[in-house]
């Protein structure tokens, strides 16, 4: 198969801040969580965040930045009780391109600094884009 789209570049618009250190310790999905965090923009951007207000989810998309590469196959949640499978019908953090998507609750907006709930990323994870649920 070839690809003619050359390659592309993805530039983070900031970075999440969140009490999660160590990648083990994320829960394995953020709407199985009930950790805070903030989505801290570059001031660039600012105005990009018109419009979202506190109590609106929003879907966020992130860097794996911690994650495996040239992993494919997985146990499913790390189950080992649960047979190998493709990264590709999973969810897991370890993949080609670890670009990760998640629902979360705006708790808050104050300048350039949005507060959510829900959060499953890793403390300093690059954020890559926001986008509205609806």
């Amino acid at each position: 198969m070839q690809n003619d789209c050359g390659e592309i570049t993805v530039s983070p618009i900031g970075v999440i801040r969140s009490s999660i250190l160590d990648p083990q310790e994320a829960p394995k999905q953020g709407n199985e969580s009930a950790v805070r965090g903030e989505l801290i923009l570059d001031e660039r951007y600012r105005e990009g965040l018109a419009g979202i207000e506190e109590g609106a989810q929003i879907v966020i998309l992130y860097w794996m930045h911690l994650a495996g590469r040239d992993i494919l196959q997985v146990h499913p949640r790390g189950d080992r009780n649960r047979p190998m499978r493709g990264v590709f019908s999973t969810r897991s953090p370890d993949r080609p391109n670890p670009i990760a998507l998640e629902t979360v609750e705006v708790v808050r907006v104050r300048g350039t600094v949005i507060e959510v709930v829900g959060l499953d990323a890793v403390d300093g994870t690059p954020l890559l884009d926001i986008k509205c649920v609806a």
